[in-house]
């Protein structure tokens, strides 16, 4: 039998507790969770060092314990059930109630402490994604540690480094349980409170699913086809907004845990990227975008003032992750009359209704049965109507007056004098077209292949 200096070597510094009877959980910290899909106010930190604490779209930040100096916090690994937006739930695995789970807040140098408690089917541990740790903490199971099996408990220690934003995630049966929701926000602020201080600092992860309509759980084989693009497991018109005062700096952080690259786009103001999970920019390296491309299992922090009121759109520009539920396979049926084929249908079906004759748009409004835990691929109301908008899209809200902490929803944009667009009544000019020119004369070309590699 392994002594019990033989199973410390061997299980790094993942540590196993042999029990979770009601006494061995006694000396372990509170689980706290929660299932509502909210976004919640910012942690203070009531305990440890000072920080600027930021604000998870659609979460929340897990309070910890202090222990003979050492910040401790109980992750635990279990099935949720996730609401997607309103009409439409998911049953995932996530942590502590949620998919994602919390977000976990610590200041630079920090001695942490992380209770990780298995309630899943099966094996599984944590990688600390992007943060320098010890080697027996880097969660990969077989590799750096035992797997955490059902019902056990695992201690993850070390110390935050490195300021920054991370994740964490699984590194056990890594497909199945991405794909299901495990994974959640790390952020390492910096031991001086104005370094790189802003006025508002949101995070969210980017994550996808291949939800049946009418299912509940995800397809976990799925490689690219997936039918719902979500930010922190939520979809448009779930996803809250992101609310600033105007004159505000906000700070954006945005993690990707899909299978494909994300172009974000703000409207209204420039950015610049400020972070990657590998560190701060240096300000001469940074430049003003509009639209960054986040790749697979990267981490991109921007920046930008709030500098111009209203409600502006914010969303991944590949345009169907801006979409619900959509169908693949569905044939493209602009331009096609179908009348012919409705009237015989309907004698079949009687509410048959034909879609995408003169595009999808129409599809927002159409009051149209559904099945059952299914989203409309198009949803969503502005103060004009229907958004056309789904998956990963939500608003900036910039108003004046917003008070500091306030991050409630201030309601609909209220436009100033001559400063929304509006139709034109009035007659419209004949259309000019330049006269076809005459025939160019033809050119002979002498094409040659070519052939090797030279000159590649």
């Amino acid at each position: 039998m392994a002594t019990r200096r033989d199973f410390f070597k061997w299980a790094g510094a993942a540590v196993a507790a042999s029990s979770v009877s009601k006494v061995a959980m006694a000396a372990l910290p509170d689980i706290i969770t929660t299932d509502k899909a909210d976004t919640h106010a910012p942690l203070s930190p009531a305990t440890g060092r000072p920080y600027n604490p930021v604000v998870t779209l659609n979460g929340w930040s897990l309070p910890w314990r202090m222990k003979n100096g050492v910040k401790e916090f109980h992750l635990v690994a279990e099935p949720v059930v996730r609401e997607i937006a309103p009409g439409m739930k998911a049953h995932l695995w996530g942590y502590n109630g949620q998919s994602p789970g919390p977000t976990i807040e610590v200041v630079e140098g920090d001695r942490v402490r992380i209770f990780v408690t298995n309630r899943l089917p099966e094996k599984t541990t944590i990688h600390w994604h992007g943060q320098p740790v010890p080697n027996g903490m880097d969660g990969v199971a077989g590799l750096t540690q035992p797997a955490i099996m059902p019902g056990k408990t695992y201690v993850y220690e070390f110390e935050a480094k490195r300021p920054g934003t991370f994740m964490y995630h699984p590194h056990a049966d890594e497909m199945t349980q991405m794909a299901m929701g495990m994974m959640g926000s790390w952020i390492t602020h910096p031991k001086n409170p104005k370094f790189m201080a802003v006025d508002r600092d949101y995070i969210f992860l980017l994550n996808s699913y291949d939800i049946d309509p009418g299912s509940y759980t995800p397809r976990v084989n799925t490689m690219l086809e997936f039918n719902l693009w979500t930010w922190n497991s939520r979809a448009f018109p779930g996803i809250s907004p992101i609310v600033a005062g105007l004159g505000d700096r906000v700070r954006i952080r945005i993690g990707n845990l899909t299978m494909t690259n994300h172009p974000m786009h703000l409207h209204g103001h420039e950015f610049t990227v400020t972070g990657t999970d590998g560190g701060w920019v240096p300000a001469t390296a940074r430049w003003p975008e509009v639209t960054t491309d986040i790749g697979v299992g990267q981490m991109r922090a921007i920046e930008f003032v709030a500098n111009a009121p209203g409600d502006w759109a914010f969303h991944c520009h590949k345009s169907h992750h801006t979409m619900n539920a959509m169908g693949h396979q569905v044939p493209t049926m602009i331009g096609v009359n179908q009348q012919q084929a409705m009237d015989k249908i309907t004698n079949l079906l009687p509410d048959y209704m034909a879609m995408g004759e003169t595009g999808m748009a129409g599809m927002s409004e159409m009051e149209m049965p559904l099945p059952e835990n299914t989203l409309p691929m198009m949803t969503g109301q502005g103060q004009f109507g229907a958004i056309d908008m789904g998956g990963m899209f939500t608003t900036v809200k910039v108003r004046k007056g917003l008070a500091k902490g306030d991050y409630r929803d201030p309601g609909n944009y209220q436009f100033p004098s001559a400063t929304l667009a509006y139709e034109f009544t009035g007659a419209l000019p004949e259309a000019t077209r330049p006269k076809a020119q005459d025939e160019l004369p033809g050119i002979e070309l002498d094409v040659r292949k070519p052939s090797g590699h030279s000159g590649h």
